[in-house]
């Protein structure tokens, strides 16, 4: 199937492709933003913060 893909391709499409770098920093973006919520979750872990406790308080002050 990819080799079908490949012969339907010019060259310089695929140079373009193998160049296009758009897709490769959403990538980027999100394996930072779950890097960040892994860091977040181990530290309120580590410091004994219990999140359900925490949103509870927050929905009771805005209720």
């Amino acid at each position: 199937m990819h080799g079908t893909i490949a012969r339907g391709l010019t060259t310089a499409r695929k140079t373009a492709l193998l160049r296009d770098r758009r897709g490769a920093a959403a990538i980027e973006y999100g394996l930072i933003a779950a890097l960040i919520a892994v860091a977040s979750i181990i530290a309120f872990r580590m410091l004994g913060l219990d999140l359900a406790n925490i949103f509870n308080t927050i929905n009771d002050a805005l209720n």
